[in-house]
Parts: structure tokens; sequence; C-alpha cells
């Protein structure tokens, strides 16, 4: 499944990174809802003819309708369950039509996390409903949507020139955000962040005027103690220096770990006490 997706995220770039070059600015900043609609095509890519059910009531996506930063849009996916439903949750896909590569992420759930919301930033293209489809523990598919109005965000000169991201690469930090309060407290929320540049293969060097080669985490799995609380297999529409927030079902576990892939195939590793910020 993992292979299928980074077959799908390759397949997707490649085909319209030919018709992006050839899109006007105007469109890309009028009003108007984008041209074509692009979500039947990507549900049967995505899900071969598997069935989407309404997610409202159950699962919600937040983000701006107008970005402030289309390289750096904020978005927040949760699923709500109703009292004494006994599905967990296993599985979120986080989608932006437009953009040259559609599916930003999939986000694989630990089946003892607890987790429920997870938020990031993202890059959007162009004007684009953002897409979240969550699948629960029973198989059923649940899907929701956000217009998000913003241009240019894949394209967007990385905040660093090359040898500095290069300096930085790969640097880790976990936070605990609202730490169990004491050893009985059953949930608690962290953020991970990491340095690189997940380079988009679509932006310039501003020196060379040359495109920089795409390179982003393509892999990242964070535990628990030895519990899996995530693992994303993530696309070029994760913004420069991933971000991720969370919410976690507390095992007692002494520390929080993370293992990140990029495509150039270099493996990143951090470790950390919970409970305290470290770097």
């Amino acid at each position: 499944m993992v292979i299928e997706r980074r077959q799908f995220i390759a397949g997707t770039m490649a085909a319209s990174l030919a018709g992006w070059a050839g899109l006007s600015s105007a469109l890309a900043q009028s009003n108007a809802a984008p041209i074509e609609d692009t979500w039947p095509g990507l549900v049967e890519d995505l899900f071969k003819g598997r069935p989407l059910a309404n997610g409202a009531g159950l699962l919600a996506i937040d983000a701006p309708m107008r970005a402030e930063d289309a390289a750096l849009v904020p978005v927040s996916v949760s699923v709500t369950l109703p009292p004494g439903d006994p599905r967990g949750l296993v599985r979120i896909w986080l989608v932006v039509d437009q953009n040259p590569a559609p599916l930003v992420g999939t986000f694989e759930i630990g089946p003892k996390s607890g987790l429920t919301t997870i938020s990031t930033r993202i890059r959007v293209n162009t004007y684009s409903n953002v897409h979240a489809v969550a699948e629960l523990s029973d198989g059923a598919l649940y899907v929701t949507e956000k217009f998000v109005k913003a241009a240019g965000g894949c394209a967007a000169p990385a905040t660093k020139r090359l040898d500095e991201a290069e300096a930085d690469l790969g640097q880790m930090r976990f936070k605990t955000l609202a730490a169990p309060a004491n050893a009985s407290a059953r949930t608690a929320e962290a953020q991970f962040m990491m340095r690189h540049p997940n380079n988009s293969g679509l932006q310039m060097d501003q020196v060379t005027h040359l495109y920089v080669p795409a390179r982003f985490v393509q892999e990242l799995k964070i535990w628990q103690g030895d519990d899996l609380v995530l693992a994303m297999d993530g696309g070029i529409s994760i913004s420069e220096d991933p971000n991720f927030r969370f919410n976690y079902a507390v095992n007692g576990a002494p520390v929080m770990r993370a293992r990140a892939v990029d495509t150039d195939g270099k493996v990143f590793e951090g470790s950390w006490p919970i409970g305290k910020a470290a770097t």
C-alpha cells in the first residue's frame, strides 16, 4: 500500500508539472473556483471504488478560507466518534485537489495511540478544495472538505539558502503542549518539529535561478515507548520544516521517539523524555 501511495504521488506530480508551468498567475489569483473538478478522479486513484460517506458530525477539517502564506497554510483534521462507538481511527488522508501532487500525506494511526486530532502546515498552489478522508476500524471511509484561497505555495522560495538548510538538516524537537497533570491522566497533546527544506522541485534558487531538485521527508514515524503513535507517508505539499501537533493517550512510557527518512535516503532519529521540552 505504501508503494502504491508513492507511485500515486510521483505519477500525479509528473502529470501535473507539464500543465502547471502554463497556468497564468491571473487564474491563481482570481476569485473563481478551479476550472476542473479533479476530486472524482483522485477518489478513484486513491480509494479504488471504495465508498466515501459524508463525514459531517464525525470528521472535521480546520483551515483558513484565505491563507496568509500559501507555503505555510495551517490545517487540522479531527475525528469525534459518538459516545459508546467502539470503532477507532485507523488512517487519515489529506489532499489538496489542485496541487501538482495532490496527496499531501497519508497518516496511519497507532492502534493504541488514542490519536483523534492532527495538525500540520501545508503548501497550497492555487485556489483549491482541501479534502480529508478518515478510515475507521470497521473499514468505513468518511470525507469532508474546506475551500482554501491561496496562490503559489508549491513554488514559493525557501526561507533559507541551500547551505543554511543543509547545516540544520534533520534537527528535531519534541514538546509536550498539554502535559498530564498527574500519573493517572489519560491524554496529552504534543508537537513534533523537524528542520528540513522539504523542497518541492518547483522552487527556483534565487541566486542561480535554477530549479532546486525535489527533496522531502517521505516517511515519519513517532512512537510513545514501543507503541506507534502515527506514521506518515508524505509528499511535496508538506511545508518546509515539517511540524505536527497531535493528541495521544498516555501509556506511561518515559520517552517519545521519532524516525524520519527523506527522498535522498537520509535517516534522522530522535528521542525525548515525555512531559519535557527537549532539543
